[in-house]
């Protein structure tokens, strides 16, 4: 039975909310499987494949940790926290200058999504899952039954942030929180994640020395950050503690949870693989742009040669995911695939666990061939592609590098400008065919 906890509403909300601000704001970022190579065949490689600047960052607080950690200890108090549970879990705590340079590092190149996918579903993966999957039948079976949420995507989830539980992150995430709450670039939100740890701790759940995870405070064996701990970590395996450190059963049934409050509907597909007709409106392929199958196959979308569409899928609300843009496949999500966005807004992570989820039953291949020839931009690339953009009357916003929707609106406008697909893709020839105008 799940733990119950006795607290209110209104904080609840609180948290929720700043767990979904989290999952947006760590859109692109590697999982802890991520930060270390597999027995054999590399693990998913992160998003972004250069190393962040190794040079210890200058930073210059208005105060030292100690009168910093002092005014937190005030205000941790006054939320509730016992000083004897605050004082123990600050023994020997110092800022750590290696979650400084992670957090601000900014990596000049970004891995294709072909490459990504590569990493993500590989055979080693694709094995390990399966074998779990059947030596974990029974416990997901209650899971299955106690959240509505399948299986496979549940292993596939643990497969991706941590590889299966076995890279979770070495950090204390105590440490690591406390220092992003006292270097000062995102001082609130770090300060909330950190309260929210040590009510994980004084709840009993966890020793401080034992909350570990990723630099950002990620942990566990499907990377929850401690805000979407407090409203979605349950006791699946009745030993009293959320424990989604060493309990699979936790970690999973926590997973589904969560999955299950960001819309998962059982059974159902997450998406597929669709072919476009050549004389296709590519604006259409935009997040905002919602229709029922049907109505995108009215529009010309087709299926590939041997394929066939999930039963019942004509009446459900689909949105034309092209992940490399107009030259690479193209496919058509629901649902439950913006169910998995929730957990990490990276629509080349959403699509992995989704094929993952299906290679496990021999599934998941993609017929269409990516563009290979067209590597992604680099950082300073994307920021000169934004820059330009606004400079021709596209406002693409802030040039910080991020192509959001502001920017990929902007490149849909120069495309249409210059006769071309306007799927929105940053990409090379754009970009030189704005610094040659």
């Amino acid at each position: 039975m799940p733990l119950s906890h006795k607290r209110g509403w209104p904080m609840r909300q609180l948290i929720a909310a700043s767990s979904v601000i989290l999952l947006v704001a760590c859109a692109e970022k590697p999982t802890a499987a991520d930060a270390q190579p597999l027995p054999v065949t590399p693990a998913a490689p992160a998003v972004t494949a250069s190393a962040p600047n190794v040079d210890v960052p200058d930073i210059k607080p208005a105060q030292t940790f100690s009168e910093w950690q002092a005014g937190f200890r005030e205000q941790a108090l006054n939320a509730g926290i016992n000083p004897l549970v605050f004082d123990n879990a600050f023994i020997g705590v110092t800022p750590d200058m290696g979650v400084i340079k992670a957090d601000r590092s900014q990596p000049e190149f970004s891995r294709p999504v072909w490459e990504y996918l590569d990493g993500a579903l590989s055979p080693l993966r694709v094995r390990n899952g399966q074998r779990l999957l059947t030596q974990n039948a029974e416990l997901l079976d209650r899971i299955e039954q106690r959240y509505g949420v399948d299986r496979q995507v549940l292993v596939s989830v643990w497969g991706m942030e941590s590889n299966f539980g076995t890279f979770q992150g070495n950090k204390s995430v105590i440490r690591s929180l406390a220092t992003l709450a006292y270097e000062g670039r995102r001082p609130e939100f770090a300060q909330s994640q950190l309260l929210a740890a040590l009510k994980i701790i004084q709840e009993g759940d966890i020793a401080p020395g034992k909350m570990l995870g990723s630099w950002a405070g990620a942990m566990g064996q499907t990377q929850f950050i401690p805000t979407t701990y407090e409203t979605h970590a349950v006791d699946f395996d009745g030993d009293g503690r959320r424990d989604i450190w060493n309990s699979s059963a936790d970690a999973l049934a926590s997973t589904a949870h969560y999955l299950q409050s960001s819309g998962w509907k059982q059974g159902q597909p997450w998406g597929f693989e669709v072919k476009l007709p050549g004389d296709f409106d590519y604006a259409l392929a935009d997040g905002a742009v919602r229709k029922s199958v049907s109505e995108w196959q009215q529009l010309g979308v087709t299926l590939p040669a041997g394929s066939t569409a999930p039963a019942g899928a004509e009446q459900l609300t689909a949105t034309l995911l092209v992940p490399a843009g107009y030259r690479g496949p193209a496919f058509l999500v629901l649902d439950n695939f913006r169910a998995i966005l929730r957990y990490n807004n990276s629509s080349s992570y959403a699509l992995a666990v989704a094929l993952l989820s299906e290679r496990f039953n021999g599934g998941g291949t993609i017929v269409g061939e990516w563009p290979k020839d067209d590597l992604p931009l680099s950082r300073s690339e994307r920021v000169e592609l934004q820059t330009l953009l606004s400079q021709r009357n596209y406002d693409a916003g802030n040039a910080d590098g991020i192509i959001g929707a502001n920017t990929r609106k902007a490149i849909r406008s120069a495309q249409q400008a210059l006769g071309w697909p306007a799927d929105g893709y940053p990409n090379h020839k754009l970009l030189e065919s704005l610094r040659n105008r």
